[in-house]
């Protein structure tokens, strides 16, 4: 069965700058059902869709109503958003949790909504009082102001968690780890050349020395590129070495002799 994603409830949105970037948040994380309440300036507003940038497919479907009520109606389950305490029992929770809940409530068939405030005042207790739990954003009480486009991303982003498990592929394969023998191959290159530039001192702590220089170059995963590139930038250290000491020995060579 289609998991059918929560709506996305504005109740009184003043501005239509943030309507259009409540749309882009919506759809950067697959939302999609945007319900607006008494708009303060009505409704269309061509600000919004200059803000989406161009998520407008929730603009253009976007509903509009008269009341929290209407815009409720159908819905078996909604989570109204506030930072501040209200006298009702209701519960509390954070995005996660309710995002969480709200998943199961969609995977059984019912329809759910995500009520958000307008930007001045937020939602009234009336209003809070149609939803069955309040979702409080764990922000800093220094400054809870918090932008309306903001609280829809972290629900939104929640909401996109409880289904995507890990990150998104990435853009293209990456080449597989060099194997044991590449491996070996580098090791043993590398320290040859530290033992001709004498680093390996003192010689009895050569053994753990060695375990180290592995153990750091093995958990960079190199690829058979990497460890061919790695491989080359040794031997131009140790040819340059070798030029320096070319160079010392020509002048020495041509160093006036005292009589």
């Amino acid at each position: 069965m289609e998991i059918l994603a929560p709506c996305v409830i504005l109740d009184k949105p003043q501005m239509a700058e943030n309507i259009g970037a409540v749309a882009r948040a919506m759809a950067n994380f697959g939302l999609s059902d945007l319900r607006l309440v008494n708009p303060r300036d009505g409704w269309p507003q061509e600000r919004a869709w200059a803000s989406a940038s161009g998520a407008e497919w929730p603009l253009n479907a976007a509903r509009i109503y008269d009341s929290v009520e209407a815009a409720v109606a159908d819905l078996h389950l909604v989570y109204a958003t506030t930072a501040r305490p209200r006298e009702l029992q209701l519960p509390v929770l954070t995005p996660r949790v309710a995002m969480a809940a709200m998943l199961s409530e969609v995977q059984s068939g019912h329809r759910a909504g995500l009520l958000f405030g307008g930007e001045r005042a937020g939602l009234e207790t009336a209003d809070i009082a149609l939803s069955q739990a309040v979702v409080t954003l764990p922000i800093d009480p220094r400054f809870r102001s918090l932008n309306l486009a903001q609280a829809v991303i972290i629900l939104a982003y929640e909401w996109r968690m409880t289904m995507e498990t890990g990150a998104p592929a990435i853009f293209r394969d990456a080449p597989p780890p060099a194997d044991g023998a590449a491996m070996l191959g580098l090791y043993e290159h590398f320290e040859r050349e530290l033992e001709t530039a004498g680093f390996f001192h003192p010689p009895e702590k050569k053994p753990s020395m060695v375990q180290n220089l592995r153990s750091a170059l093995g958990r960079a995963r190199m690829s058979d590129q990497e460890v061919r590139t790695f491989r080359g930038v040794v031997t131009a250290l140790s040819r340059g070495r070798g030029r320096v000491l070319e160079k010392l020995a020509r002048a020495k060579a041509d160093k006036p002799t005292d009589r």
